[in-house]
């Protein structure tokens, strides 16, 4: 694994750790309106990490744990990233990108773990800072 694909799972764990103390408080505010398990286990978690991971995103092209481990997303063509790029991005890498890895893991990394599947489907870098 290349040094920059590890910095983006640390990172990525990161903001997983954070969304989860964030779908935590969610959960208890939405516990007393919804009752229904499947909203609790799959559409709020889901829903909180998308949505904080696309505001800092677009805010500044780096998440907590982009910031913490020297990292940032930027447009391959160095324009500033569109919305839908960003939502390209974290739908394709929670979705499609698995079934990806698990066809050819081999060539899942693309210049030095820069680009991976999800980054290539929405036209975007991981470049170190």
């Amino acid at each position: 694994m290349q040094s920059i694909t590890k910095k983006r799972t640390k990172a990525f764990l990161i903001d997983l750790a954070i969304s989860s103390v964030v779908t935590v408080g969610v959960e208890y505010v939405l516990r007393k309106k919804v009752k229904n398990e499947v909203v609790h286990a799959l559409v709020t978690p889901t829903v909180v990490m998308w949505a904080l991971e696309y505001a800092q995103l677009r805010q500044n092209g780096q998440t907590i744990g982009y910031k913490k481990m020297g990292l940032a997303l930027e447009s391959e063509d160095g324009t500033k990233l569109t919305s839908a790029q960003l939502i390209k991005r974290i739908a394709y890498r929670d979705t499609v990108s698995t079934f990806d890895y698990v066809k050819n893991p081999k060539s899942f990394e693309k210049q030095q773990g820069e680009i991976l599947p999800h980054d290539h489907f929405s036209h975007t870098n991981v470049k170190e800072i």
